[in-house]
């Protein structure tokens, strides 16, 4: 089965990426946004934790995801590697990231300009232009690097420059290396992940959590997950245990990531990819029919890019709201979350569904009706 076909099993992988951001990002703002409240005196600390606070890890997942299908298309579509068309592969991912990152840095800037709280720029340090240029120039994470954290409803762009910069140089390398030279240089790098991380200078807290090597190592354990499934199709039986103890690498980071810290240091990163790569497999090999009850999480999979993108204006509205309303009064913040996941859920149709009226306005010569 190709991917030009949706994979069920892949788009619910993704679906989870992008709730747990969404979910990540509102709970911030509320401290610990489940505990104090109502709902959470009848949930465990650590069940809550790992439903509220792992936005960052499901970005590594993302990652590898990003290299599995990016390499299976080109793959699929060239035959290989080597056979890259420059030419099509740069305006596909044009095509795919710009269109949308405009219209969400217009917004940001119209906002920003307003000096909205979240919006704008909150030190000296950082000025509209420089987050405009960092965005568009895909150096957003070296940009905060430099002058700190940027403001919450810019912050998530930093992943998008790791990606889109490792797409850039991605091509040059695979038709410039012999095809062994390159699966090294991906295996080595991917191996390196938790080393990378470590050469990050103690205390920069911003590039400990953004440099761009360990995201684009986290890319790399995708490419070569895709590599393996054009040589290797385990059988359905193997599939489905490849599956089940990726499943269980990626849940004991989300769930037991402090205690796995402790005993395997920065070995996080590693059991999260690794996870991610050996479901990606056993998904691609034997793809799973849709599933009743998780059609949601395969659409909101489908509208990833969307969904991480546009989110943060959502969860920033909702918090002004629920804090305008209620102040610091912790007991009812479960009650946002809902509401927050179908708001974004909603504007994410919204923006998959432009480019296709604006195509058909072009066409057509009429206006479409607002």
């Amino acid at each position: 089965m190709t991917l030009q076909q949706r994979n069920f099993g892949i788009d619910c992988l993704r679906g989870l990426a992008i709730l747990l951001v969404i979910v990540h990002h509102l709970a911030l703002p509320f401290r610990l946004p489940l505990k104090p409240s109502l709902l959470g005196d009848w949930l465990p600390k650590r069940l809550l934790n790992a439903i509220s606070f792992n936005g960052y890890e499901a970005v590594f997942v993302f990652f590898v995801i990003s290299g599995f299908l990016i390499a299976t298309r080109i793959i699929e579509r060239d035959g290989d590697l080597h056979n890259m068309q420059l030419g099509r592969f740069y305006r596909a991912r044009a095509g795919r990231i710009l269109p949308l990152l405009l219209v969400t840095l217009a917004l940001l800037s119209v906002l920003a300009s307003l000096g909205i709280e979240g919006f704008a720029p909150e030190t000296d340090r950082q000025t509209l232009g420089g987050l405009l240029g960092a965005a568009l120039s895909f150096t957003f994470n070296w940009y905060e690097g430099r002058t700190g954290w940027a403001p919450a409803g810019w912050d998530v762009l930093w992943s998008l420059s790791i990606e889109e910069v490792f797409y850039l140089g991605f091509p040059l390398l695979c038709l410039w290396l012999p095809r062994r030279l390159l699966v090294g240089l991906l295996l080595a790098w991917a191996l390196l992940i938790g080393p990378l991380r470590a050469l990050v200078p103690a205390g920069d807290e911003v590039w400990w959590e953004k440099a761009y090597l360990p995201g684009m190592a986290a890319i790399a354990w995708g490419v070569l997950a895709a590599l393996l499934a054009q040589r290797w199709r385990p059988s359905r039986r193997g599939a489905r245990a490849l599956g089940i103890f990726g499943a269980f690498c990626i849940l004991l980071v989300l769930g037991w990531g402090d205690l796995v810290h402790k005993v395997l240091y920065e070995s996080n990163l590693y059991a999260l990819c690794l996870g991610a790569s050996l479901m990606l497999l056993a998904l691609h090999a034997w793809p799973p029919r849709p599933a009743r009850g998780l059609g949601w999480l395969a659409r909101m999979g489908q509208l990833s890019y969307e969904l991480y993108l546009s989110h943060m204006l959502v969860v920033l509205a909702a918090v002004a709201l629920y804090r305008g309303l209620l102040g610091e009064v912790q007991a009812w913040t479960f009650t946002v979350y809902l509401p927050v996941l179908l708001v974004c859920f909603g504007l994410a149709l919204l923006l998959e569904a432009l480019p296709q009226a604006w195509a058909h306005r072009r066409r057509s010569g009429r206006k479409i009706p607002l």
